[in-house]
């Protein structure tokens, strides 16, 4: 715990640090996170953050479900990310049991693992400047989420938990003609972007709130293991999709491009999260070309009615949309894993707060949380 610093005037008036608690209420999308602040008038002495308001149990809960339903779980805890989190689960599993998926399912979990990034990294552009005082960008994102989010509930149903990997590929078939609506809504949202992007990139009190603010340095990135558009804001030029390919990743090098800046401060993750949007729709197209050329086929692998993974243990990990995620399954040969242990993004990333806030005035502490871009869910796994 911090400890409150007595302070003499050399009148005879004692001052103590004032402690200041920013939550633990929020009634937004990141969720339920307390931080103690010890102040020295606007100055931040020292922040302590304080998680596990929202902790659901998720690793234990694993342990008493089968390899169908942990699926489930995994698909909440970063609830702007469900897609990308039911993709780490079954990839697991899907090792452990030595399993090849149809192409035709790689394909499309590609390109929906790319439509759910970009249904993250605009929620995130709008919600940010919101955070600082913008108001109308906001507006702008969800105009293109809506766009986006309408063929992702065609094809699962579900509009933030989509329920459609299955170990072993899909739920089902894409419907007819979804791929032709996807392109349609790319085009619109291709053509609106730039509006949002002017409202925010080209404000400067935004700019002036942002740039030089919260600033990570490499080495800080490295030492508490930052991932994702935090830790390529600083400079950390690195990519699973790229590094360590998986499902059609390593046949879309020439489409994929990894995003970096070198100034670490709000105004670059902002602007790596941007740019990170373009590639991702460029990865959506590539994918759709690449679907209407497969032939009809499979999408998933028949199961038997009770799924047992061999003994042993893996570790898959996945670029999701804010960082490493990653599930370290063991199996002692049984329907239900022996332990499920979920590296998630969001808790490494929000832990640096404790270093990067110290030195900080109170009014840039809003900009450098918000700059983080985390999810508690995630953070309270």
């Amino acid at each position: 715990m911090t400890e409150e610093r007595v302070v003499s005037t050399g009148d005879g008036v004692v001052a103590t640090d004032m402690v200041l608690n920013i939550g633990p209420q929020h009634p937004a999308t990141h969720g339920v996170l307390r931080l103690r602040l010890v102040l020295d008038g606007e100055r931040i002495v020292s922040a302590e953050p304080v998680i596990g308001y929202m902790h659901r149990g998720a690793e234990k809960l694993f342990e008493v479900r089968d390899y169908r339903q942990i699926i489930m779980l995994a698909n909440r805890h970063d609830w702007l990310s469900a897609f990308s989190n039911e993709l780490g689960v079954v990839l697991a599993v899907e090792r452990m049991l030595g399993m090849e998926v149809p192409e035709r399912a790689v394909w499309a979990r590609t390109l929906l693992a790319e439509l759910n990034r970009l249904l993250n990294h605009l929620m995130f552009l709008g919600s940010y400047p919101l955070e600082v005082g913008a108001i109308t960008p906001v507006f702008y994102a969800f105009r293109e989420r809506e766009a986006i989010q309408e063929v992702m509930e065609e094809i699962s149903g579900g509009r933030m938990h989509f329920m459609f990997n299955r170990v072993g590929g899909l739920k089902e078939d894409l419907p007819n003609g979804w791929t032709n609506r996807v392109r349609t809504a790319m085009a619109g949202v291709r053509d609106r972007l730039p509006q949002l992007e002017n409202l925010v990139f080209g404000n400067e009190i935004f700019a002036a709130r942002t740039q030089g603010v919260g600033v990570l340095s490499k080495e800080q990135v490295l030492q508490y293991g930052l991932s994702g558009p935090i830790a390529r804001a600083s400079g950390i030029d690195m990519d699973l999709r790229r590094d360590e390919p998986y499902l059609a990743y390593g046949e879309l090098q020439d489409v994929l491009r990894v995003v970096t800046r070198t100034e670490g401060d709000c105004y670059a993750r902002f602007e790596v999260l941007r740019e990170q949007v373009h590639v991702s729709m460029d990865l959506v197209d590539a994918c759709l070309e690449r679907l209407e050329q497969l032939p009809q086929g499979p999408i998933n692998q028949r199961l038997p009615k009770v799924l047992k993974a061999p003994e042993g243990y893996t570790y898959a990990w996945t670029e999701n949309p804010l960082g490493l995620n990653g599930y370290f399954l063991v199996s002692h040969g049984e329907k239900t894993p022996h332990r499920l242990k979920l590296r998630s993004a969001s808790f490494n990333n929000v832990q640096v707060l404790g270093e990067m806030l110290p030195g900080q005035l109170v009014a840039d502490m809003v900009s450098i949380l918000g700059s983080m871009f985390f999810v508690v869910g995630d953070v309270d796994k």
